[in-house]
């Protein structure tokens, strides 16, 4: 059998906000298998959708930064301790300043970004300007990570979220761009963060993904009594409805837009209804969406400790 850890049961519980005796049960039952016991408690009705896993605990500020050509943006996360520090204003014109320098960066991740010198004083190396702001600013600080999306035949588009809790890019492909189809491209960045979806569109979700989610909503089904007992056609039909809304819920044009006037309106028919109305041929490519914090636990908190003394009494 497994040795089931503290750390183990802890991860799986921020993973899917189950309760610590029930990751404990999932792992067990799985031998100690991560992503089985992330399903095991999905198929039990104890956990969400993934798309709902992951702590925001940390703070700091999501900033983003586009190209003066309206062709290429950044966004990126900067950590600190408190949000006392994340609302600073030193600290902010830090993270604008990394935003800057990301932008143009040809560093594949974040540790290659941290050697290189600092555009504002090439004496300093990235990571040594992060330590002189640390000295500073009296606080731990981390650059987390960024992303850069680039869009010649088009456009991207960003927009910042309560102060840099949350920020979004959207790489748009059209053969017009004015002002009318930039403010339906800023539109749907705050669709995007919103509502959080995890796909342009369904033709992105593979048939293995949709054969697993199916797979665990018939478990669902199958673990309630007042369900399992129904025709299997009818079983078979409630799967397909839930998978429908599903797909609704996580790709961006099925949603529906939260500014439509009716209520109704999916995002690919507010799209296409600017489309039509500027002449144009528009498109959304990808989207990036970072969220202050996210995944990360807070300062100061002990779970692991926490779950120990759960397992304990188990």
């Amino acid at each position: 059998m497994a040795n089931i850890t503290a750390a183990m049961v802890k991860e799986l519980r921020e993973m899917t906000g189950a309760g610590m005796m029930d990751c404990k049960k999932a792992l067990a039952a799985t031998e100690g298998d991560m992503d089985k016991a992330v399903d095991f408690l999905r198929e039990k009705g104890l956990a969400g959708a993934q798309k709902k896993a992951g702590r925001i605990a940390a703070e700091g500020v999501v900033d983003t930064k586009i190209a003066e050509d309206g062709k290429s943006a950044v966004v990126v996360e900067v950590n600190s301790e408190t949000d006392f520090v994340a609302k600073n204003e030193k600290f902010r014109t830090y993270v604008a300043e990394v935003a800057a320098q990301a932008l143009t960066s040809s560093a594949a991740g974040i540790e290659a970004f941290l050697e290189e010198p600092w555009a504002l004083d090439t004496s300093l190396t990235v990571n040594q300007k992060l330590s002189s702001m640390i000295s500073i600013i009296g606080e731990n600080m981390h650059i987390r990570r960024f992303e850069v999306v680039k869009e010649a035949a088009g456009l991207v588009e960003s927009y910042i979220h309560a102060g840099g809790k949350i920020g979004v890019l959207i790489d748009v492909e059209t053969d017009v761009v004015n002002d009318a189809v930039k403010e339906m491209a800023r539109n749907v960045c705050m669709q995007i963060a919103a509502l959080k979806p995890l796909y342009v569109s369904g033709s992105e979700i593979s048939a293995d993904y949709i054969a697993k989610e199916k797979e665990i909503l018939k478990a669902q089904i199958m673990n309630d009594p007042k369900e399992s007992s129904k025709p299997e056609k009818v079983i078979n039909g409630m799967i397909e409805g839930r998978i429908k809304k599903e797909l609704k819920d996580i790709c961006l044009y099925d949603q529906v837009y939260v500014k439509a006037e009716d209520g109704k309106q999916s995002v690919k028919a507010y799209i296409d209804s600017v489309a039509k109305a500027n002449g144009a041929k528009i498109a959304v490519k990808k989207f990036v969406r970072f969220e202050t914090g996210e995944g990360l636990e807070k300062k100061n908190e002990d779970f692991a400790a926490e779950v120990a003394a759960q397992m304990n009494k188990g």
